[in-house]
């Protein structure tokens, strides 16, 4: 190893505050695989797809969505995690995860009122507010307002998926609460309407999430990593903003939190897939790394960013720390590591300056939203089969083929569902 890899930001082990240690700053964010086996568990295919990337080097593999409930996720190849789930897959996928040395933590979930109507499911939120995006809105099933009980209720499901998660080998979680999902519905004013002491106030807005918190910390070991993903900022008007993220930060820094990644977005405004910030590509990536330095003043644990980055001088400029001394520890990469899964190594070695991802830019925003998911989606089902990417894939026979198989997983979904209830 050279003095000049030893040197990088990037390659730096990092401490967190539960005593584990990731081996470097970069990690595998989050993408939803939709790679579910017969009974929504892990199978092989999760598996190999998690062996590849840790074949890759990145010091932590954030799984996609993994749900806490049968009758909330957030598309039909999901997977679910609960009391009864037998562990067998899902030790098998943490055992691949963790083959390259680096951490893997399961992203634990509930949608919310973000399911889709022909999952024929009941959708719940904090309020009955609706998903509403222009000539996509019958999409999504109309939720009605959870009840306490059943907001008790589901904190102890995230809390039980936690330990089995734990149990089945994974290293840590991150809980979900960005992207417009059950957690961030509480936490944004514009979908908690609630008039009692899980609405209103920040301080109540955030009782869920930080609810979650503590019974997952109750029913883990001490040195097992327990993150929080967290919205930025909702990116509509009246919605959560910058100064509520920063105060929940700061809540969750008495809970013994290891480490805060910081996004934004809902289904309803995508920022995730990346914002328009004018002709300078620089400022398209690490979109929210600005604001992630800002929030570190005042965060007791590390922050990990994530959004856009696919380029080595760009993250080791959002690495760098600001004229105060606070800055990002961790930086979660996605859709780059979907394209090329050796991303980390030949960031290592200095080689592959920048990742070319292929921008579909269709006139209908959220079309072409869809279809950026549905390209990088044909990478995950590729190297789920053993195969490398494939870049140049069309958008539209990509999301004609990711639409063919959402309605097939569908119909074994329901079928499932309709044996177990």
């Amino acid at each position: 190893m050279t003095t000049s890899q030893i040197d990088n930001p990037l390659f730096i082990p990092l401490d967190l505050p539960c005593g584990a240690q990731l081996p470097n700053r970069l990690c595998k964010a989050s993408m939803e695989e939709n790679l579910a086996d017969e009974g929504q568990v892990a199978g092989d295919r999760l598996a190999a797809l998690y062996r590849r990337w840790a074949e890759g080097g990145a010091g932590l593999l954030l799984t996609g969505n993994v749900m806490i409930s049968p009758d909330a996720l957030t598309g039909p190849g999901g997977v679910v995690l609960q009391d009864g789930t037998d562990l067998a897959g899902f030790r098998r996928w943490a055992e691949a995860g963790r083959s390259g040395g680096g951490h893997i933590w399961m992203q634990i979930n509930h949608p919310g009122r973000q399911v889709y109507a022909d999952m024929k499911e009941e959708a719940v939120s904090a309020s009955d507010v609706a998903v509403d995006i222009p000539g996509f809105s019958s999409l999504f099933s109309k939720p009605r307002a959870l009840t306490e009980d059943e907001i008790k209720a589901l904190i102890a499901r995230f809390a039980t998926t936690a330990a089995l998660a734990e149990e089945a080998g994974f290293t840590g979680v991150e809980i979900h609460a960005a992207h417009g999902y059950l957690i961030s519905q509480f936490l944004s004013p514009l979908t908690n309407q609630r008039a009692d002491s899980w609405g209103g106030s920040l301080e109540n807005r955030a009782r869920f999430l930080l609810e979650i918190v503590k019974a997952v910390r109750t029913r883990v070991q001490p040195g097992f990593c327990v993150s929080v993903k967290l919205n930025s900022a909702d990116f509509q008007k009246g919605g959560f903003d910058e100064s509520d993220a920063e105060q929940v930060v700061a809540w969750l820094g008495d809970l013994a939190v290891d480490l805060v990644e910081l996004s934004g977005g809902s289904y309803e405004s995508p920022a995730m897939q990346g914002r328009d910030e004018g002709s300078s590509s620089a400022r398209r990536e690490a979109y929210f790394v600005d604001f992630a330095k800002r929030i570190a003043r005042v965060a007791k644990m590390p922050i990990m960013v994530t959004g856009g980055i696919r380029r080595l001088s760009v993250a080791e400029e959002a690495l760098q720390a600001d004229s105060a001394g606070f800055g990002v520890s961790v930086l979660g990469i996605a859709r780059a590591f979907a394209f090329d899964p050796d991303l980390a190594k030949k960031w290592r070695a200095g080689e592959a300056q920048e990742i070319n991802i292929p921008i579909v830019e269709w006139k209908n925003k959220t079309l072409a939203s869809l279809a950026t998911m549905s390209v990088t989606r044909a990478q995950l089902e590729r190297m789920a089969q053993g195969k490398a990417p494939r870049p140049n894939a069309s958008p539209v026979m990509a999301t004609i083929a990711d639409r063919i198989r959402t309605t097939a997983r569908t119909r074994r979904y329901k079928a499932w569902r309709r044996r177990t209830v």
